[in-house]
């Protein structure tokens, strides 16, 4: 597998439009980073680590109030082959604030209002919505 962060956030997409509860992938720091701040806007509801034979991250999907998805659709910016970095000044909102932009910042993983309002750049992984 050539890019692990686009198969996460495809595998959640498509998990939350086939209405799953559960979604389970392989286990890595920078997954687990994301997943913690999807989980803080909302996105998912849970996150667990589990670490049998084989470590794997297990997520448990949001859904509305009318059942639907809370992940509509990602688009990833930062690809392996292509590198998006941003500055502070850069970052705008997403779908008019609907949406979250994910970056990878010398902070950690934040989203794009945070490094808007910490002035801090880096690498533009995916936009969320």
């Amino acid at each position: 597998m050539t890019d692990p962060i686009s198969d996460m956030i495809v595998r959640l997409k498509n998990a939350g439009l086939s209405q799953k509860d559960v979604v389970v992938f392989p286990y890595s720091k920078l997954k687990y980073e994301i997943c913690v701040v999807l989980e803080k806007e909302g996105f998912i509801k849970s996150l667990t680590k589990k670490s049998k034979k084989s470590r794997a991250l297990e997520v448990e999907l949001n859904y509305g109030a009318d059942s639907s998805p809370r992940i509509q659709d990602v688009k990833r910016i930062s690809k392996p082959s292509r590198r998006v970095y941003m500055k502070s000044s850069e970052l705008r909102p997403v779908k008019n604030g609907y949406g979250t932009l994910i970056l990878s910042t010398p902070k950690g993983i934040v989203t794009d209002v945070l490094a808007r309002k910490e002035k801090v750049g880096g690498e533009a992984l995916f936009e969320i919505w």
